[in-house]
C-alpha cells in the first residue's frame, strides 16, 4: 500500500520515537496521523499530539483509546514491554496490523506478542532501521564464513535512560552470528544507537559497524514497515518479507 494513502496510529505518541514520527509525518508529507496513544496515566493526556510533538496543532488529541471511526489502517508500536502487549491485544480485537519496535520483552512476553499473529498483521523488530537490517545480514554472512575460527563481541552504546541492556539491536545481531559472542553495553550521553560487530582472528579483525545520527533512520524504517505491512492478512511477518531476501 502507498504510504501517501495510509492512516497512521502511534502508541507510545509522546516518547523520543513517537513524536520523531508525527515530526516526519508533517515535514514529509507521509501517511497521515489518525490515533496518537499513550498509557491512561500519561501527563500529556487530552493535549493535541501535534503541539507535544513541536509541530503545531494537528487536531489528533493524545489518548488512551482512539477516537471512534479514526479510520487506522496500522498501529506503529513504540513503547514499552507490557504497554505494547496491551495495543496488541486491542489490535487484535480488530485487526488493525501491528509494526513493533519496542525492546526488552523476555522470552514469556514475546511469546504472548506472537501469539496475535492469528488475529492480525504483525510485524516485530528491535531496529526499524533499513542500514541496520542490512548490517545484520552482512553479520550473518561473516559468522557463516568465518565459523567457530574467531572470537566476537559486540559493543553498544545508546543513551543514559535507554531501560534494556544489551540492546535488542546487539541480541539480534548476536543471533546471526551463530557462536557465543561477547556482549558489552554502554549507557551515556543522548546517543541515539551505536553497534559495532567485531571478529578476532589471528593477524586480522574484520569489524561492521552502524552509527545512527538521530532517530530518522528509525522513524522513517517504522514508516516503510507500516506501508508494507498495512492490508496484509494476519501472520508474523519479518524485516526480510519487508526489505525482501
Amino acid at each position: 500500500m502507498s504510504p501517501g494513502r495510509l492512516a497512521i496510529g502511534i502508541h507510545g505518541a509522546c516518547g523520543r520515537m513517537g513524536t520523531r514520527i508525527i515530526q516526519l509525518l508533517v515535514a514529509d508529507g507521509r501517511p497521515s496521523l489518525a490515533a496518537a496513544l499513550e498509557h491512561p496515566l500519561h501527563a500529556r493526556l487530552g493535549e493535541d499530539a501535534g503541539s507535544v510533538a513541536g509541530v503545531g496543532a494537528l487536531g489528533i488529541p493524545v489518548s488512551v483509546e482512539p477516537a471512534p471511526g479514526a479510520g487506522i489502517d496500522v498501529m506503529i508500536d513504540f513503547s514499552l514491554p507490557a504497554g505494547s502487549l496491551e495495543i496488541a491485544r486491542r489490535c487484535a480485537e480488530t485487526g488493525i496490523p501491528l509494526v513493533v519496535g519496542t525492546t526488552g520483552f523476555d522470552p514469556s512476553e514475546r511469546e504472548r506478542l506472537e501469539s496475535y499473529q492469528d488475529r492480525l498483521a504483525l510485524l516485530i523488530s528491535p531496529n526499524m532501521s533499513k542500514a541496520v537490517n542490512l548490517l545484520a545480514r552482512l553479520v550473518r554472512e561473516a559468522g557463516r564464513a568465518l565459523g567457530g575460527g574467531c572470537e566476537v563481541a559486540i559493543v553498544e552504546r545508546h543513551h543514559r535512560t535507554k531501560k534494556d541492556a544489551p540492546s535488542g539491536t546487539a541480541l539480534m545481531l548476536a543471533r546471526q552470528v551463530g557462536h557465543p559472542v561477547d556482549m558489552h553495553a554502554l549507557r551515556m550521553g543522548d546517543c541515539p544507537g551505536e553497534h559495532s560487530v567485531i571478529f578476532g582472528l589471528m593477524g586480522e579483525t574484520l569489524e561492521l559497524s552502524h552509527r545512527a545520527a538521530n532517530r530518522d533512520g528509525f522513524a522513517r524504517g517504522s514508516l516503510d514497515a507500516a506501508a508494507f505491512l498495512a492490508g496484509k492478512p494476519p501472520g508474523l511477518y519479518t524485516v526480510d518479507d519487508w526489505l525482501g531476501g
